[in-house]
């Protein structure tokens, strides 16, 4: 009894530490240089996460049909979140714009990706690739679309990550494969994505305002608990394979994605507010998420 706790507190420490080790260095990092991460940012948006995502989607082996119910899971998460909270803002006294948003899309870039994969292996990695593109694509329609009703879906097709997942869909499904030279070339661009995403969200943590930390930690321990509620909850209608609900459980226990504050500091929807809620979110989740790891592992 005492080697599998043993065991099971090291496989969590050596999931865990890492993800937390380059958040750290990040957080460090900014502190005392500052810098403007607005580059790296889009850098990575626009080149390596793409890169990463294509060359998982173009991959023969990824079967599309075999991680539908997950992403059905993932978006009922996302929006049943919403529906479920929505009720609290007025007792809370905050604006459903404000909170509902980092309550629903969660970090499944920054955080979600890298966790799975050290927690599971890269076996895992199109499970979470396919719970990432379910939220981008949620966020940036149905979030959008929150903040301001007149926004054209449409520039969702103009984003380079969609066009990634458009374009490795295809390549999949057409039985296409990537010529060695230009796989390894995106495999390599790819590898750079996931450690900057954690380094980003630490340089990110320097900007955490507590003057709204009341609504920060509201939503620090709301939204996790919402999430892995409706994960359970799902699972009694898609009965997903063990492995699939696992990450599913993951996905809905991911603290806020720093994009909402992106987001709300774009439509000028109480940006300080949200800052607290996803960043005090995000230092929640260093107990949360091993918790999470202990109920799933």
């Amino acid at each position: 009894m005492e080697t599998t706790t043993f065991a099971l507190a090291e496989r969590i420490f050596l999931t865990v530490f890492p993800l937390f080790a380059i958040v750290l260095c990040g957080y460090l990092y900014g502190r005392y240089k500052k810098p403007d991460m607005a580059l790296a940012n889009q850098l990575n948006m626009d080149i390596f996460v793409p890169a990463l995502v294509f060359f998982v989607l173009s991959d023969k082996s990824f079967d599309l049909v075999k991680y539908q119910g997950l992403a059905v899971g993932a978006a009922v998460i996302i929006i049943g979140s919403g529906v479920l909270l929505w009720p609290l803002c007025r007792l809370l006294k905050v604006q459903p714009k404000t909170f509902l948003p980092p309550m629903m899309f969660s970090n499944s870039g920054n955080l979600g990706l890298p966790l799975i994969i050290l927690a599971f292996g890269e076996a895992a990695l199109p499970a979470a690739i396919m719970l990432f593109i379910v939220e981008m694509t949620l966020h940036f329609t149905l979030g959008i679309y929150m903040m301001d009703h007149r926004t054209n879906p449409w520039r969702l097709l103009r984003m380079p990550i969609i066009i990634a997942t458009i374009a490795g869909l295809s390549w999949s499904s057409l039985s296409l494969s990537v010529p060695a030279s230009i796989a390894t070339s995106l495999d390599m661009l790819g590898q750079i994505s996931i450690p900057l995403l954690l380094f980003t969200l630490g340089v990110r943590l320097i900007s955490v305002d507590f003057s709204a930390w009341r609504i920060g930690v509201t939503g620090a321990l709301l939204s996790p608990l919402a999430g892995i509620l409706l994960a359970y909850a799902v699972q009694q209608w898609l009965q997903l394979e063990a492995e699939q609900f696992v990450y599913l459980i993951i996905f809905g226990a991911l603290p806020p994605a720093v994009l909402n504050y992106i987001v709300a500091e774009q439509y000028n929807q109480e940006p300080k507010q949200v800052a607290s809620i996803v960043l005090l979110g995000n230092i929640g989740a260093l107990l949360i998420i091993p918790a999470t790891l202990v109920l799933v592992l």
